[in-house]
């Protein structure tokens, strides 16, 4: 009979020890591996070339010559306090920015209220609204200037901006509208049932439930219309022609026309003006969106 003394002794597993509630533990190497080739593509294409451009821009090359020299910050002096074409595209675009900024999200979330519940006539009607935005900024250019050519009111030095945005927002309401009807979708049908029993009125329900819960789909619509106003360049160069007037200059034809004339560093210095720029109204749509009543970024 063996002794108790002599059976062997029960083996310990080693418990992992408890973390500490809000610790974020460290990812694994190897994860990095997986984002390597978007970080390597980013940097090429993106990276580099931003930060090429900051070079060039504090040089006077003229995009040719092998030779150049450095003139420090005198083009963006040149830029920011003697280029009166400059600043005359800078408000161009500041008001283009503006007029579509406002004119498309508004349209765009009046149209997905409306055609946000499924059926055979909002599908079709989506279908309509959207169909603008799968042609190019060049074929909506060219219908657009045929139907205003003989108007004059592109010419016209203070309608012409107002027209081009109306152009813009034409073109991609309907593109932004879905994102809205994405956004609306989202939102738990019970707070409009609650909201109703309690006697609310429709505006009541759009004011208070609607406009909050669609509000970060709203800074996505912003911030993306943002850009795509700076960027209008294909459309403006379709309805007005290269060198477009000066009425309907805005930033990105400005800077094309630095490129075109071989003056590269001085272009460049206008397109960190014209990152800055975009950048500072981003920044300052979003503020102004947090601090709305109701509404939390």
């Amino acid at each position: 009979m063996t002794a108790l003394s002599d059976a062997p002794a029960p083996t310990r597993t080693r418990e992992p020890r408890p973390r500490r509630p809000g610790t974020v533990t460290r990812p694994s190497r190897a994860l990095w591996l997986f984002a390597a080739p978007a970080l390597v593509v980013y940097a090429y294409f993106f990276a580099a070339p931003a930060l090429q451009t900051f070079l060039y821009s504090i040089t006077d090359w003229d995009g040719y010559s092998a030779e150049f020299s450095w003139v420090g910050l005198d083009n963006f002096a040149s830029v920011l306090g003697a280029d009166d074409q400059f600043r005359n595209a800078a408000a161009n675009s500041l008001q283009f920015t503006l007029l579509v900024a406002v004119g498309q999200t508004l349209l765009s979330l009046a149209l997905a209220v409306l055609l946000v519940r499924t059926t055979r006539a909002s599908t079709v009607l989506r279908a309509i609204f959207f169909f603008p935005a799968i042609l190019s900024s060049v074929a909506v250019a060219f219908v657009w200037k045929f139907a205003l050519e003989g108007s004059g009111l592109l010419a016209e030095p203070r309608t012409a901006i107002l027209w081009l945005a109306m152009v813009q927002v034409w073109a991609h309401a309907g593109q932004l509208m879905v994102v809205f009807i994405a956004g609306l979708q989202q939102i738990p049908e019970m707070y409009y049932e609650a909201a109703k029993v309690d006697g609310a009125s429709r505006w009541q329900r759009f004011r208070f439930i609607t406009l909050p819960l669609v509000a970060p789909t709203a800074l996505i619509v912003l911030a993306y219309t943002t850009v795509q106003s700076f960027k209008a360049f294909d459309l403006v160069l379709g309805l007005a022609g290269n060198p477009p007037n000066p009425p309907l200059d805005i930033l990105a034809t400005r800077i094309y026309a630095g490129f075109a004339d071989s003056r590269f560093g001085y272009a460049a210095a206008e397109s960190v003006v014209f990152l800055v720029l975009i950048a500072l109204v981003t920044w300052l749509q979003r503020r102004a969106i947090a601090r709305t009543p109701g509404v939390e970024s």
